[in-house]
Formats: structure tokens, C-alpha cells, sequence
């Protein structure tokens, strides 16, 4: 625990450290994530290593069986005859006790501890094929123009919208076959509500024809037409009506 502990104490630290960085320019920026494990669990050499892997570790378990299978028969034989045995009969079964304690705390260490084996192998199995996977993520990141891309693997992200999930893009890269992962994607991507347009509750409605209608101009009457205002402003005064003028002859 004390050596873990600073490591997780610096990887929250980083991880703050670099929010705060990219704070101020994250608007300006492309960000897209991976799954890393998702990655190793489709692609083919991944698979190889890790069954190969898988394998090494059964066989180390296999050993530390043995060896605890031998430590609970000698415990039985010396609980059966510690009566019986003499002083040396019993010191020799107990000192062959502890050795075989002493050897299982040694192979188990070696094998599995921080820095020991099992962090050997897997560094010699999967040093290449992360390598793979990393130079797949950079050329998907670069034709696509992302600035930022996370692995959602290493560092859990409390909400990511799967239109910036890289890890199918990167898998097509490595040579894999993602036609049922691209489906999926498809659907994560359809079902985020995020994604899905808006629609109006109402139609879209008409424009309403303005009342007030436009004076005809001179120059967009046809020739040959009179305008109906110009007319209007340049009639003559009616004469007056027949009848008037009449009574007024007569008198």
C-alpha cells in the first residue's frame, strides 16, 4: 500500500493537472477516446499473447498448488504423530514444514510480485502489440484531425458521446474485421439523446402574405400600360351633371 498509494496520488494529480491545462482551449479543441481493452479483446495478436500468458500463469499456480498440496500433508503427519515421534523425528518434520513454507513465500514472490515475472512476460508479450495499438490510435487521430484522444480504459470518464469513440476506427486500422462493431456503434450513437435532432411540435407554418400591397412603380409598368396611379392624380375634374346644367338654361 505505500508504494501504490503515491503512484495513485500522482496519476489523480496529472489527471487534474491536465484538466486545468486544457480548461481554458478545450472549445478549440478535437477530443476522442479509445477503449484499450476493447482494442486487445478484438485484435488478433492481443488474443495470442494474452492466451499465452494465460497459460504461463496456470502453470506458476499449478506449482504453488504442489507445493501447498505437500505443506497440509506434513501439517497432518506432524498433528497425527507428534505423540509418538522423538524430539529429532519431530524437529526433522517441522523444519521440512518450514522449508516448504519458506519455498512457497519465495515462488510466489518471484513469480508475481511488483517487478517480478510475471511483469517481465507480460512487458516481453505486450510491448509490440501496444506499440501496434499506439501508432494505429496516432494515424486514426490524424486523418480524422483530432487534437486530444483519451483512453477510457486507463482513466474511467463519467459521460462519453460514442460519435468520438475511436476504438472501432483504430481496430479497422490493425487489419480487424468491425463490420458487427461498426453496427453497434451505429446504435450506442442513434441512442444517445444527444444525437436526435429536435423536432418542432408544431409544423412549420407559411409566411403570412403582407395586407399592405406595394405601389406599382413607373418603371416596373409595362410599356404601353398606363399606370393606374399616375391616371388617378392626372384625371380632369367631372363636369358637373346634365340635369344642373339644364336649370340653369331655364331659368
Amino acid at each position: 500500500m505505500k508504494t501504490t498509494l503515491p503512484k495513485i496520488l500522482r496519476s489523480v494529480a496529472s489527471l487534474f493537472a491536465a484538466i486545468l491545462l486544457f480548461s481554458g482551449v478545450a472549445r478549440a479543441q478535437k477530443v476522442g477516446f479509445i477503449a484499450s481493452d476493447e482494442i486487445r479483446k478484438y485484435f488478433p495478436e492481443a488474443k495470442q499473447a494474452d492466451q499465452r500468458l494465460k497459460s504461463i500463469v496456470e502453470e506458476w499456480k499449478r506449482e504453488l498448488q504442489a507445493i501447498d498440496e505437500n505443506i497440509s500433508i506434513l501439517k497432518d503427519d506432524i498433528n497425527k504423530n507428534r505423540l509418538v515421534w522423538d524430539d529429532d523425528e519431530r524437529r526433522d518434520k517441522e523444519g521440512q514444514l518450514r522449508e516448504l513454507e519458506k519455498r512457497r513465500r519465495t515462488y510466489a514472490k518471484e513469480k508475481f510480485s511488483p517487478g517480478g515475472e510475471y511483469d517481465k512476460v507480460v512487458k516481453t508479450l505486450m510491448e509490440k502489440i501496444e506499440e501496434k495499438i499506439y501508432a494505429a490510435t496516432q494515424e486514426v487521430a490524424a486523418e480524422e484531425g483530432y487534437d486530444l484522444v483519451l483512453d477510457k480504459s486507463v482513466q474511467p470518464l463519467p459521460y462519453t458521446n460514442y460519435k468520438y469513440d475511436l476504438t472501432v476506427k483504430v481496430l479497422r486500422k490493425l487489419g480487424v474485421d468491425t463490420e458487427e462493431l461498426e453496427k453497434e456503434l451505429r446504435e450506442k450513437i442513434e441512442k444517445d439523446p444527444r444525437n436526435k435532432r429536435r423536432k418542432s411540435r408544431y409544423a412549420p407554418s407559411r409566411r403570412r402574405r403582407s395586407r399592405r400591397r406595394k405601389r406599382p412603380s413607373a418603371s416596373s409598368t409595362p410599356s404601353g400600360t398606363e399606370n393606374p396611379i399616375e391616371n388617378k392624380t392626372e384625371e380632369p375634374p367631372k363636369p358637373p351633371k346634365e340635369i344642373k346644367r339644364e336649370s340653369v338654361i331655364h331659368k
